[in-house]
């Protein structure tokens, strides 16, 4: 009974969110919505790691949906737990960190209850995380592996073009951007980039001194991602 009414109120968030989304370019008065707004849920998770890092992207990220989708998005993230109560009253979660990533037995079950009946998960490696965050995603999903996702896969197509994939914001070790995903059937479920970290892309310029083309291209990178799981 529980995992009916999980699935059913995930689902439910994915195709209210959904209604929401049309080019820039429709005018926004004609869009009609229930009044909740659109929000990144920022992951929170156990193990040591800086889950919290980078608090002004979500916030830039969000402010670009606004401008240039017809995503009804907040100004704020949240932040949740998997054992919150409300974990699955929102259909998109963005998980980062340098550090160790932990997930309990509870909520290692619970993250695969929400991938599999319409949640998605965007994980962005803050040089740091791989190594824990594969451990914990085997735990999640012993049966799944992640895999690289070709430059050809729509969501480097979507709403902007990226035909070479997976744009390069920050050295790190040096080397070619990867992005990753785990599918449950033909959904994509979690997206993780690694040895590129956009998310640093999204800070305010002041933080990581990026150039504008190099943060414009982690928020093109950052909106393709939320469309994609909010239609697909």
């Amino acid at each position: 009974m529980q995992s009916a009414k999980c699935k059913a109120g995930v689902i439910f968030c994915i195709l209210y969110f959904a209604f929401c989304i049309f080019p820039a370019s429709t005018a926004r008065s004609e869009v009609k919505g229930p009044g909740t707004q659109f929000t990144i849920a920022r992951l929170k998770y156990s193990g040591g790691g800086d889950w919290y890092d980078g608090p002004s992207g979500t916030v830039n990220l969000l402010r670009f949906l606004r401008q240039h989708t017809r995503i009804d998005a907040a100004a704020q993230e949240v932040k949740v737990g998997i054992a919150d109560e409300d974990f699955f009253a929102y259909p998109f979660y963005y998980m980062t960190g340098h550090g160790n990533v932990r997930f309990s037995e509870e909520e290692a079950v619970r993250l695969r209850t929400y991938l599999e009946n319409g949640g998605f998960l965007f994980a962005n490696d803050d040089y740091g995380m791989d190594l824990s965050f594969r451990r914990e995603m085997k735990r999640v999903f012993p049966d799944k592996e992640l895999v690289e996702i070709p430059p050809s896969h729509g969501i480097f197509h979507d709403l902007f073009d990226f035909p070479d994939g997976l744009p390069k914001v920050h050295e790190h070790d040096g080397g070619p951007p990867h992005a990753y995903g785990i599918f449950c059937g033909k959904r994509l479920v979690v997206f993780y980039n690694f040895n590129t970290d956009i998310a640093d892309g999204w800070d305010d310029p002041e933080v990581h001194h990026d150039p504008p083309e190099k943060r414009e291209a982690a928020l093109r990178m950052g909106a393709n991602v939320v469309v994609w799981a909010l239609t697909n």
